[in-house]
């Protein structure tokens, strides 16, 4: 018998993240651990007569894999990769761990080596390129472990109620609440279509960005579950100023503590923590890295505590958060990179706001938008 909890998360994923179509192919990753996510899956998959391609993940094989590989192979992409991205039309990809810190010994420099490879940015570039064109879905979703649960320092009861109140299936009808988000972020989203400047400020804080002719993304179930943001990607080399973020960046499973940078004409000219500083200045190497390539704010006030989880944290409410490297097409940004590294600030602070083109549009994790449209 399937869990319910698995099948009703299943739904959302098949029915309305995705909307798979008969006949689609759908690919589904993640560690083997999340057998029963998998079991769900696949059969809500196979309701909709689409056909269903798992690949479970052993526990230990990335680890291996980069303490034993020699550069060429940490370099090289297997064919059955490259015919994968080319042929599947939707991906699911199981966001779950045995260990959050397996990376931590891998080498910076060898994760950069890894990601920079030639043959994987052109594997990425085909697979945004696909995406914007609307020729693939993709949609990642947890699923609740041992390893998620104490990094968010919560036993795994607490932790899977956390997640559940995040999917809003603690709610009578989960897909109806996801709807009611999306129309409700449109009407922020067609706000925003509209602004040229923005700038942020708060602790340690004043950023001044350019959004003119970028596209915002109502964010609200379609790729990220749990959900919750409005993102877009500012114009590269308008980014001028300082910020610090207030919770640690997650690199890997390394913590980066009290991340401050300053941008002078889009790039970091200057950039410390109190910890993880050198494994910061390996990021800034990595090929536009110092670039700006997503501006976000968190909008699920269902997640409502830091769990060192991006796919949960860049969602609460009452944050933004800024991506370094890689900016998605679909916004209009045109940086390109190995790396898209998301921090995160909380703007609930007394004095933190964000002011576009003039006006203050959000105070202390509330959105005013409305006030100034009258």
């Amino acid at each position: 018998m399937i869990n319910p909890k698995y099948e009703n998360l299943a739904k959302i994923a098949v029915e309305y993240s995705l909307e798979v179509k008969k006949g689609q192919q759908v690919v589904v990753i993640g560690p083997s651990i999340a057998s029963e996510l998998f079991q769900a899956l696949s059969v809500e998959i196979l309701k909709v007569g689409a056909h269903p391609a798992t690949y479970p993940q052993m526990e230990g094989m990335q680890e291996l894999f980069f303490k034993n590989a020699s550069n060429e192979q940490i370099e090289f992409v297997n064919d059955f990769t490259k015919v994968l991205y080319q042929k599947f039309d939707c991906l699911i990809q199981i966001s779950a761990e045995f260990n959050t810190r397996k990376m931590s010994n891998v080498k910076p420099e060898k994760m950069a080596a890894y990601m920079g490879a030639p043959e994987r940015k052109e594997l990425l570039e085909l697979f945004e390129k696909k995406v914007t064109s609307g020729d693939i879905n993709w949609v990642i979703l947890p699923f609740p472990c041992q390893a998620h649960a104490q990094e968010a320092n919560m036993d795994l009861f607490s932790y899977s109620d956390f997640v559940n109140k995040s999917l809003f299936l603690d709610k009578e009808n989960p897909i109806e609440e996801w709807r009611q988000m999306q129309r409700e972020q449109e009407e922020v989203v067609d706000y925003l279509n509209k602004i040229d400047k923005i700038q942020v400020v708060g602790e340690d804080t004043d950023l001044s960005l350019s959004v003119k002719g970028r596209t915002w993304t109502n964010s609200s179930g379609q790729k990220n579950l749990p959900d919750g943001e409005v993102f877009t990607g500012p114009i590269e080399d308008s980014v001028n100023g300082k910020i610090r973020f207030t919770y640690p960046g997650i690199y890997y499973g390394q913590e980066i503590e009290d991340i401050y940078l300053e941008f002078k004409d889009g790039e970091v000219v200057n950039a410390s923590a109190k910890k993880g500083g050198e494994i910061l200045d390996e990021i800034l190497k990595m090929e536009n890295a110092k670039i700006i390539g997503e501006f976000a704010i968190g909008t699920n006030y269902g997640v409502d505590k830091f769990t060192k989880n991006m796919l949960f944290d860049e969602k609460i409410g009452g944050t933004l958060h800024c991506a370094l490297g890689l900016g998605f097409a679909e916004n209009g940004s045109k940086n390109k990179s190995p790396i898209h590294w998301d921090m995160l600030k909380d703007m609930k602070l007394p004095g933190s706001k964000i002011i576009a083109d003039g006006k203050v549009i959000y105070e202390e994790g509330n959105w005013k938008i409305e006030k100034n449209k009258k």
